[in-house]
């Protein structure tokens, strides 16, 4: 895209003249930001609106994912380089003395999503356009994102993400466009023509979705798609004859039930409430963005939806998006009179599914009371599609009951939305190779064999535009100085640093990128958290969402045991450790929370101690966001990947450490397996159970915690000091995390994710981290390894294995 400076900064006063009635003299740092980013948009407006008139003029094959999460950080930074002008904006920001640095860092991260499924949506999106595919995501926009992080006291406490305090200048607001979803209301039916039934849905809660346009640039084209996002609002939602009767609050109840269900990012559902308003914001989107989708077939095609399969293919990021199979189903019968065999045709060639969860309790299902009360003719489509499937399954499973009744999609007053959309998507995909083996092998069984052919493997992805060339530009130049450039589309080419691997000058050059990014983490603590970090130490780092099956409580007791180490021993020899956490746990999750606060108990002692210091250190990041994120990947030494082996999906984080120089600290488990196939074992740190190990103990039943807290006295000292007063005076704080690894409760067994089975040997590799670093040359090969065979794990590859196997589109090309 051509840049001329002149141009911008003439943009750029106007902006500012017509935005704020300021000059530039007189803007503060966020009218420079809002100023810079809207001039950027508007250099970047003709190819978006060339690409956005192109699909108004010939509809073709396109991808549309639906996901209730889009983690795409900050802006600014990846639109520029992706945009071929971050040089020339900086430049003319540098002329008129305006530091970019300070203006990037008043762009708060979208609230857009929470973890690894958002911003792998987010990667996603951005391959989509670098490789000039047509593509268009659909999702919400979240008023307040998930919440604001704050540690007050060592507990988490969450306040709201005010990210739109101020305007988003990346996007658009398409009025113009909106439509409108009913909820509730009483279905009801009457003869049409022929032996058509034609259904109603009378009395029903109106909500107006309104869409946002987000531009979505691709590094080095033209090609510009569409993130499109979903503002909640009533269309009748202020009642002027209550306002006048001074009844104010009820006045505008409808508005505030209506813009609720885009206010924040997965509510907390733990009552009936919570769970009536998810399923609500998972109605909204889909039908709002199918809504959308027939519009514009009809207004190319007619009523003619034979080729609609042919003109759409719809991906399914997780279950969240899942209703969407009955909605399409309603809009092709009840609004286009097609009927119920011609409209299954289209929906089961039109959808595709991503699992992203091996956890049973993560699959998602509502309770039918919930939501038939709430959709009773979307209720009345997936009845009717559970009494076809369940004949299907008498025919081709005559007398197994058992099985007919396991995958049943209405069952127990439940309804499986896995079920419902394994039964209905022409493709189902897990997300790393173990991952997909599990599911077709053990949680999907069933499934596996009822439709072989539809199962696949699709490995994550990251994209190294995000993750290396914006947030690691010292180590971006450190590979095109020794392989060109090209690896910023094709991460393959990074393989050619094999060839510097025994090169003392390129190692040292290494080992000094990643000291200037550990020295960057530690200046940005310091001015955030007043944390100091000691650069000469190993950066041992664990971020990513708090959840017991990721093991956030194994890492904090080997922190412990190595506390209660050097108490007893100060002579033991050991590398100097920092270890770093970032994590939020959800608002209803006591547990994870309770690990937080152990993580900040802790750290308060440890880093208090005098006779630790130098030796030992432990910091929580506080509201860890993908703008934190970028700062600490670059500064890491240890990827913390430890979660239960065969729980863990894939992960992404793990990809983003290794591009970066930093080595696995991992189990065999989700998408580490295949990071060791491309690194090699002798450059990563593999310990604990396998997934099949489990698996073979669960079959058993065979698992007993106590033996490993017996022949282990490190194992129990450590566990002792939980509930003795060693860290926290109140005995009782950390109780529930004791007793749920040494006696199990909540109906759950004792340690059932395996943290006592695996410390030992967890214990162990972490000293063969203290030996490898002692050899700052050998440790900087081993990084230099990780970053030279990261090429499988950039998204540009997971979609074009996307697009090579299931969507089967054809790249655009836009003037």
């Amino acid at each position: 895209m051509e840049f001329n400076a002149d141009e911008f900064k003439e943009t750029l006063a106007t902006r500012l003249k017509w935005q704020y009635g300021k000059y530039i003299t007189q803007a503060t740092k966020h009218d420079l930001f809002d100023a810079v980013a809207a001039s950027v948009l508007e250099h970047v407006m003709g190819y978006w609106m060339k690409n956005r008139r192109a699909s108004e003029k010939e509809i073709i094959r396109r991808v549309y994912y639906f996901s209730a999460e889009f983690l795409i950080g900050r802006a600014l930074s990846n639109n520029i380089i992706n945009a071929r002008i971050d040089k020339g904006v900086k430049n003319v920001l540098a002329e008129m003395n305006l530091d970019y640095a300070e203006i990037e860092d008043e762009e708060p991260d979208a609230g857009l999503g929470n973890g690894g499924l958002g911003r792998l949506a987010a990667c996603f999106l951005d391959s989509l356009s670098t490789l000039n595919y047509p593509a268009r995501g659909y999702g919400i926009r979240y008023e307040y994102g998930m919440f604001e992080q704050k540690i007050e006291n060592g507990y988490q406490m969450e306040y709201p993400d005010h990210w739109l305090a101020h305007r988003d200048p990346w996007e658009i607001k398409r009025s113009d466009l909106a439509v409108t979803v009913r909820f509730g209301g009483t279905v009801t039916s009457r003869p049409g023509p022929g032996e058509r039934i034609i259904f109603s849905q009378e009395s029903a809660e109106r909500v107006t979705a309104t869409p946002f346009d987000v531009p979505i640039i691709g590094y080095g084209t033209n090609v510009v798609n569409t993130l499109r996002l979903w503002q909640a609002s009533s269309p009748d939602g202020f009642d002027l004859q209550l306002f006048n009767e001074m009844q104010y609050r009820h006045a505008v109840d409808r508005q505030v039930d209506a813009e609720n269900i885009s206010r924040v990012l997965y509510p907390n559902d733990s009552g009936p409430s919570g769970k009536a308003l998810r399923l609500k914001q998972q109605y909204f989107f889909a039908s709002a963005s199918l809504q959308d989708l027939v519009r514009h077939y009809v207004g190319f095609c007619g009523e003619d939806f034979s080729k609609f399969a042919d003109l759409h293919v719809i991906q399914l990021n997780d279950t969240h998006p899942v209703v969407a199979i009955p909605e399409l189903m309603r809009l092709l019968m009840d609004e286009h009179g097609v009927g119920w065999d011609e409209a299954w045709v289209v929906v089961t060639k039109t959808f595709a599914y991503t699992n992203h969860t091996i956890l049973a309790e993560a699959l998602e299902k509502w309770p039918i009371d919930i939501f038939r009360g709430l959709l009773p003719r979307i209720y009345q489509i997936v009845e009717e599609i559970n009494h076809r499937f369940n004949i299907t399954l008498r025919e081709k499973l005559p007398g197994d009951y058992q099985k007919q009744s396991r995958m049943s999609i209405m069952v127990n007053g439940m309804i499986n939305m896995a079920w419902l959309a394994i039964h209905a998507c022409f493709s189902v995909n897990g997300v790393a190779a173990l991952h997909t083996e599990i599911l077709k092998k053990q949680e999907l069984k069933d499934w596996a064999e009822l439709y072989p052919a539809k199962f696949n493997n699709k490995t994550n992805g990251v994209t190294q535009r995000r993750w290396l060339l914006s947030s690691n530009p010292d180590l971006a130049a450190f590979i095109t100085a020794r392989v060109g450039h090209g690896w910023e589309t094709d991460l393959s080419k990074v393989k050619g640093l094999e060839h510097f691997a025994e090169d003392n000058a390129a190692l040292d050059e290494l080992i000094s990128v990643k000291r200037r990014n550990k020295e960057r983490l530690a200046a940005y603590l310091k001015a955030t958290q007043n944390e100091f970090l000691d650069i000469e130490s190993i950066f041992d780092v664990q971020i990513k969402r708090l959840h017991e099956y990721k093991r956030q409580l194994l890492n904090m007791l080997h922190i412990m045991y190595l506390y209660d180490q050097i108490l007893e021993n100060p002579s033991v020899v050991r590398e100097p450790r920092t270890f770093i956490f970032g994590a939020k746990a959800a608002s209803g999750y006591r547990r994870a929370k309770t690990i937080i606060k152990l993580i900040n108990t802790v750290a308060d002692r440890v880093n208090n101690d005098r006779r630790v210091r130098g030796r030992l250190r432990v910091v929580f990041v506080e509201n860890y966001r993908v703008s934190v994120a970028e700062r600490i990947f670059p500064a890491a030494d240890v990827s913390e990947q430890i979660s239960t082996a065969g729980k863990e999906a894939s992960g992404t984080g793990n990809m983003k450490f290794m591009m970066n120089g930093a080595l696995t600290l991992g189990t065999l488990d989700g998408a580490n397996i295949e990071i060791v196939e491309e690194a090699g074992a002798e450059n990563a740190f593999i310990f604990g159970l396998k997934a099949e190990e489990i698996r073979l103990i669960e079959t058993q039943q065979a698992y007993v915690s106590q033996k490993y807290i017996e022949n282990d006295s490190r194992l129990f000292k450590v566990l002792e000091e939980l509930i003795d007063g060693s860290f926290d005076p109140d005995t009782q704080l950390f109780r529930e995390l004791y007793d749920s690894l040494v006696y199990g409760i909540e109906g759950q067994r004792a340690d059932p994710y395996y943290v006592l089975a695996d410390f030992a040997a967890y214990a162990e590799a972490q000293q063969k981290i203290d030996a490898a670093y002692a050899n700052k040359r050998s440790w900087a090969r081993k990084a230099l390894l990780n970053i030279a065979n990261s090429g499988k794990f950039s998204s540009d590859r997971t979609i074009e294995d996307y697009v090579r196997d299931i969507w089967k589109l054809k790249h655009i090309s836009v003037e």
